[in-house]
């Protein structure tokens, strides 16, 4: 299982951004796919899943500005952040458990400019 995150980037404060995780030798509809981010000098925190039946989950102090989406055909798994604030700013990375074995993605990174 291999699991690319891109979309990264500077952004201003207010702004949005779409990363993408795009998975191989494991089916998104199979095993979903989760969200994380680590800010600096911060754990890492769950940010949401997609679940393999397309039910999303999300983080309760994170609700509402971060929307998760996928492209089945792309097997692909999206999240999407809206009005970006400086405390956004971390390494994004997404995460799935095939055969009870997480694999996890080498993150973007995510700066948000105020």
């Amino acid at each position: 299982v291999q699991l690319q995150a891109s979309g990264g980037g500077r952004v201003q404060a207010g702004g949005s951004l779409k990363l993408s995780c795009a998975a191989s030798g494991s089916l998104i509809t199979v095993n979903g796919v989760a969200w994380y981010r680590q800010a600096p000098g911060s754990q890492r925190e769950w940010v949401g899943t997609i679940a393999s039946s397309g039910q999303t989950h999300y983080a309760p102090s994170l609700e509402g500005r971060f929307v998760i989406s996928r492209d089945v055909g792309a097997n692909t798994a999206y999240l999407e952040i809206g009005s970006l604030r400086s405390d956004d700013t971390g390494v994004y990375t997404c995460s799935q458990t095939y055969r009870s074995k997480q694999y996890w993605g080498h993150g973007t990174l995510v700066t948000v400019s105020s």
